[in-house]
C-alpha cells in the first residue's frame, strides 16, 4: 500500500509536465483574445470616464489655483518693490531736505556768530581807541608839561649862560622867546 500512493503522485507529476509543455501562457492563448479585448475596452472606458469626470478637473483646478496664487504673489512682490522704492525715494528726499536745512542753519549760525564777533570786536576796538586817545592825551599833556618845564629850565639856563659868558643880564622871558624860536626852527 505504501507503494501505490507514491506511484500515483509520480504519474500525476509526469502528466503535468507533459501538459505544461503543450500549454501556452493564458494571456497569450488566442482562444482568450476576444474576452481580453472586451474587458480591456470596458476598463478603458471606466478609466477614461474617471479621469475625465473626477481626476483631471481636480488637477486642472489645482493647477489654476497654483497659477493664480503665483500671479498674486508676483503682484504682491511687485507692489512691495514699488512701495520699497517709494519709501527709498522719500527717505532720500527727506535726507536731502535735512541736509539743506542743516546747511541753512549752519550758515545762519555762522552769520550770527560773525555778526556777534564783529560787534564785540568793534566794541573792544572802540574801547581800545578811547583808551588809546586817553593815553595819547595823557602823554601829550605829560609831554607838554615836560616841554614847559624843559623850556623853563632851558630859559633859566640860557639866561645864566648868557650872563656868565657875555656878562649881559637878560630876563627869563627874553631867554624863553629865544628858546621858543630855536625849537620852532628845529621842528621846521
Amino acid at each position: 500500500m505504501t507503494h501505490a500512493p507514491h506511484s500515483d503522485v509520480a504519474q500525476h507529476a509526469a502528466e503535468a509536465a507533459h501538459g505544461a509543455a503543450e500549454a501556452v501562457f493564458p494571456p497569450f492563448d488566442p482562444t482568450y483574445f476576444a474576452s481580453q479585448l472586451f474587458w480591456l475596452a470596458i476598463f478603458f472606458v471606466i478609466l477614461y470616464v474617471a479621469l475625465d469626470r473626477f481626476i483631471l478637473p481636480k488637477i486642472k483646478t489645482t493647477i489654476e489655483d497654483r497659477r493664480d496664487r503665483i500671479a498674486d504673489d508676483l503682484d504682491a512682490a511687485a507692489q512691495a518693490k514699488a512701495d520699497a522704492d517709494a519709501a527709498g525715494e522719500a527717505y532720500e528726499k527727506a535726507l536731502a531736505e535735512a541736509r539743506a536745512k542743516a546747511h541753512v542753519i549752519a550758515a545762519d549760525t555762522r552769520k550770527a556768530l560773525d555778526a556777534e564777533i564783529a560787534k564785540e570786536t568793534a566794541e573792544v576796538e572802540a574801547e581800545l581807541a578811547s583808551k588809546q586817545e586817553a593815553s595819547e592825551a595823557a602823554i601829550r599833556k605829560a609831554k607838554d608839561k615836560a616841554f614847559a618845564e624843559v623850556r623853563g629850565i632851558a630859559a633859566t639856563a640860557t639866561a645864566a649862560a648868557v650872563e656868565a659868558l657875555a656878562g649881559v643880564e637878560i630876563t627869563e622871558a627874553d631867554a624863553g622867546k629865544t628858546v621858543d624860536g630855536l625849537i620852532k626852527a628845529k621842528e621846521a
